[in-house]
Formats: C-alpha cells, structure tokens, sequence
C-alpha cells in the first residue's frame, strides 16, 4: 500500500482533530508528558550517564570533548545541583557508606589506582546496575574512555574501596 505525502497529511490531521476532541486520549498524552517529567533522579542520572558512552579518556578533562574518571562522575552528578571535587579520592569522602550488597544504581564506587597494594582511591563510577550476580558500573578509564565494566572482574575486584551514596 502506497501513501503519497498528501495522504500522510490528511490521515495525521485527521488523527490530530481526533485525538484533539477527544478528552480520554488527551488526557492519557498529558499524563504520558507528566511522567516523563517526573522520571526518578536516578534512573535520569544512569540514563544521562548512558549517552556519554564511548567518549575518550583525557586526563583532567572535564568536558564532552573527554573526561578522566572523576571529571566524568562531576559533570554527571552537576546536572543535579550535586556539585563534587575533581579527585576520586575526595569525592570517596562523600555521601554515605554503602555495603556491597546494599548497592544500587547511582551510587559511586570507588577502587585503587593502578597498584593494588596501595590504599589510595584513584578511580570512580557510577553504578549503573545491580543483580544477585553482579554490579555494573560506568566510568572513564584510560584505555577506552566512557565505557562499562563489572566489579567481578578480576582487575576491579582486586582494587575494590568502597561505594558511596550521594542521592537516595
């Protein structure tokens, strides 16, 4: 079946004088709108997160153009009025101490620099997804820039911190 743009722009005026008159879909588009509005900061904080996948590494960077690991966790959470250093270590000094097990999406985790032997924070996420099974987060990492990682694996479960909750 073939429509012609005249055809397309009869048929969605017709649906739009529909719609228009008719109270029951208006109302249902208007509550569709407010909870859209109304989406939990959260799961607008991952969401937000989410789209900056893939954006390069660079050190100290703080911008679309690249962010380093605490750059990145800053710009996310200033969208929310949340304004955080640019270290990870200080950034480990805020919010409220979370068990593993307690952890959701949103919160910060934090681990080691490069050596594991050391007890410095030198790295930040944020938790994206949490299951029986594993806990997902998203960070800037030098070899790969915005990306997701899991806890489990073997290089962040050795250089585990802790994790942090900023927004409840």
């Amino acid at each position: 079946m073939q429509f012609s743009i005249g055809r397309l722009i009869f048929f969605f005026t017709i649906l739009l004088v529909f719609t228009a008159g008719n109270p029951s879909i208006a109302q249902t588009n208007k509550k569709a709108v407010a909870a859209a509005d109304t989406l939990n900061p959260i799961e607008s904080l991952v969401s937000f997160a989410t789209k900056h996948l893939h954006i390069p590494y660079r050190s100290g960077g703080s911008s679309k153009k690249g962010f380093d690991c605490s750059g990145f966790v800053r710009y996310c959470f200033n969208k929310w009025d949340i304004t955080l250093p640019h270290s990870s270590a200080a950034q480990a000094k805020k919010g409220q101490l979370i068990e593993r097990k307690q952890a959701k999406p949103g919160d910060l985790i934090f681990f080691k620099g490069n050596s594991t032997k050391s007890e410095h924070v030198g790295h930040v996420g944020i938790i994206t997804e949490v299951t029986p099974s594993y806990v997902k987060f998203i960070h800037s990492a030098w070899n790969g820039g915005i990306r997701y990682d899991l806890l489990d694996a073997d290089y962040y479960q050795k250089r585990f911190v802790a994790i942090r909750r900023l927004i409840d």
